[in-house]
């Protein structure tokens, strides 16, 4: 090795030393394969489901292709199932058109990167998905400006310094946040814009529903058809990875976006596209959502939210004021989360410790996934080992349900 790779290495090595310092340095592990899943994001329990798994299969089975697409989109790597199944998801999801990505990520940086014009104005929940700012660190927009968390007064606050503009003003939010798993005030939010532009001049709303896709709304279309707010929302990302089993993602929106998307999004643009299996896979859970098959499975991971909550009793710290399947138990210090993390590994089940600074310091929390695959009988003894972890025996005349205290929001 010549000495200025030494030195690269060198520069590389001391840049993760300091971040294993802090806390931060990533690294990728393998869960037990006994162990009970309280962690990830397979919120209906998709993977596991061997309904969709035989779906899979003959889908498969019936394909002239099932590996590779060949190719960019642009050049070689469309087809007719490709469209068909684009068609598919826009009907499911009440929209005009639907553009598939290979990843929430590309969707995210690609449609702030390129949709924003020149003098535009970006307007983003403060806890925004990285992807956002991805796009947004290449856009056009003049100026990008963070709002308070799911706070709707702040967000007016914005749009009155604004004042009159005849620039466009994009309004970027989630509909269920990944580390805190609060609901966005969708409604009030498309309320506040309306005061400004009652029909919708030059102000849009951008929404991520990656985390409500298949939990919310009916058969699982998400927080914007729960509310009814299909006509209000100028594009919708779901993706695929999350509750679907799959992977992917698709913006839902005008003709005209679509088209401007296949023209000028890169990540579309210069990626080959996924492969038929991927493109099956998605085709076979969205059939699920549409079947209703999934409903009952919807239902489920609510009520599992709901025992969960109801059952625990915290004798220190504090429960994340959350009613969807992502919960946490929020304890002050990066110590404390780890020993409470490793102590429910070890009696098997999987959660993560969320350490600061990647959360504030004081909010530290240990994060907990309910899925449909989870029982109660999971969840029960889930409790139980946190009660058993605290030493605290459950109060006389039961649990009262946690109270919503407020909680400075968790910064990804």
């Amino acid at each position: 090795m010549s000495q200025q790779h030494h030195q690269l290495h060198d520069q590389l090595k001391a840049t993760l030393t300091r971040r294993e310092e802090i806390a931060k340095l990533r690294r990728l592990v393998v869960n037990p394969p006994t162990a009970i899943d309280f962690s990830s994001n397979d919120f209906l329990g998709l993977t596991q489901n061997s309904i969709l798994r035989e779906r899979y299969l003959n889908e498969l089975q019936q394909l002239d292709r099932v590996l590779g697409s060949t190719g960019s989109r642009l050049l070689d790597g469309n087809s007719q199932y490709a469209i068909d199944l684009e068609t598919k998801i826009a009907t499911f999801h009440g929209a005009e058109t639907a553009l598939l990505f290979n990843s929430g990520f590309d969707a995210n940086a690609g449609f702030f990167a390129t949709v924003p014009q020149k003098g535009d104005i970006i307007i983003y929940d403060e806890l925004i998905h990285a992807s956002v700012h991805e796009g947004m660190r290449m856009s056009r927009a003049a100026r990008c400006i963070p709002f308070k968390h799911s706070d709707v007064n702040d967000l007016n606050r914005i749009l009155m310094d604004l004042g009159e503009t005849t620039n466009n003003v994009f309004v970027a939010l989630e509909t269920v946040y990944s580390m805190d798993g609060d609901v966005a005030p969708l409604p009030q939010i498309v309320a506040t814009l309306k005061k400004y532009w009652p029909n919708r001049e030059n102000g849009h709303i951008v929404v991520d529903e990656a985390h409500s896709t298949g939990v919310y709304g009916n058969n699982g279309r998400g927080v914007v058809a729960h509310f009814g707010l299909e006509d209000e929302i100028f594009a919708r990302l779901h993706t695929f990875g999350k509750a679907l089993a799959s992977n992917g993602a698709v913006i839902l929106g005008s003709n005209i976006l679509r088209e401007y998307l296949i023209n000028y999004a890169r990540p579309l643009i210069y990626s080959t596209f996924m492969s038929f299996s991927s493109l099956a896979s998605i085709k076979c859970a969205y059939d699920m959502l549409a079947s209703g098959e999934t409903i009952p499975i919807q239902e489920h991971v609510h009520l599992l939210t709901r025992r969960f909550r109801e059952t625990i009793y915290l004798p220190m710290g504090t429960l994340l004021p959350s009613d969807s399947p992502i919960q946490g138990i929020v304890l002050n210090g990066n110590a404390p989360v780890r020993s409470l993390a490793k102590y429910l590994n070890n009696q098997g089940f999987i959660v993560k410790p969320i350490c600061s600074p990647t959360v504030p310091k004081g909010q530290e929390r240990v994060r907990i996934c309910l899925h449909g695959h989870n029982t109660f009988e999971q969840v029960d003894a889930l409790v139980a080992a946190v009660h058993t972890f605290f030493n605290v025996k459950v109060p006389t005349g039961g649990i009262h349900p946690p109270s919503s205290s407020s909680l400075e929001s968790a910064k990804l």
